[in-house]
């Protein structure tokens, strides 16, 4: 049975990085896996790539090509992983969140996701623009995993999301996997990151540190699993690629309200 996975959190926090890794890792398991970026910044997939990738779905469609075929928007990265962007509209003209939904759509209509083991959906920024939602709200992804840093902005936009989640669970098969923590070395983060998964209902599944190794990979064009296989930092994406096919404990979040949020972020931040 396909496992649709979607990773979102707050923009800049490490999701692309943080997806690219865990496909790679899924990859090497021996797992079919298809990533698709849901940015219109099209980077999702670059380390998998190993360029930026230079026709997406929107592109297409925008182009109005009337036979579009499968594989002009599935590209072959990393291990044999199938790699997509939605694209998006012209900086300053458009909707992003309209062109993920014309994409997932196009997406659907060609059969693309048919034969993969897992689909790991990498999405913009937070759940306020209803397209961004598409991924939850319409069943493409199941299994919902929030990024995020100890920072007080980055679990803003984490409970933001566990909001649409709880909203959507309510209807259907979405459920929260847990928090994924990318660190930024903000004081007791750790221990904070787990508190604040408690008090959501979830678990936080992997703690990434900060290790140079990443910027590395990255000014390679190349995720930790290909540049440094045999690092620390790489057995931590596995470990999370595999935690994440071992999860059995879905929950369907308790988000806090701002303050609450805020008072934890304080307490944790004000010790020594």
């Amino acid at each position: 049975m396909m496992k649709k996975i979607a990773f979102y959190g707050k923009g800049g926090i490490g999701k692309s990085t943080t997806a690219a890794n865990v496909s790679a890792a899924f990859s090497k398991m021996g797992k079919k896996v298809c990533q698709i970026g849901c940015d219109p910044k099209n980077d999702s997939t670059r380390l998998l790539l190993g360029q930026i990738c230079r026709q997406t779905v929107l592109d297409l469609v925008r182009d109005a090509e009337d036979d579009i075929q499968a594989e002009q928007i599935v590209h072959t990265g990393f291990n044999g992983i199938k790699c997509v962007e939605a694209g998006g509209p012209e900086p300053g003209v458009g909707c992003a969140g309209r062109g993920i939904i014309v994409a997932l759509e196009k997406l659907k209509e060609l059969e693309v996701l048919n034969d993969e083991d897992l689909v790991l959906y990498d999405v913009l920024g937070d759940v306020v623009c209803g397209g961004f939602a598409v991924p939850i709200r319409e069943g493409y992804a199941t299994d919902i995993y929030i990024v995020s840093s100890g920072e007080l902005m980055a679990l803003y936009a984490a409970n933001n999301i566990a909001k649409g989640v709880k909203r959507f669970a309510a209807r259907g098969e979405v459920r929260l996997g847990g928090i994924i923590g990318n660190s930024r070395n903000t004081p007791n983060e750790h221990a904070l990151l787990i508190e604040f998964a408690r008090r959501l209902n979830t678990k936080l599944i992997a703690f990434i540190p900060r290790n140079v190794i990443v910027n590395k990979a990255e000014n390679n064009r190349q995720t930790v699993i290909e540049y440094a296989p045999d690092s620390e930092q790489a057995q931590v994406y596995r470990n999370l690629a595999d935690d994440i096919l071992k999860n059995t404990e879905l929950s369907i979040p308790t988000p806090l309200k701002f303050e609450e949020l805020e008072d934890l972020v304080a307490s944790y931040g004000n010790q020594d």
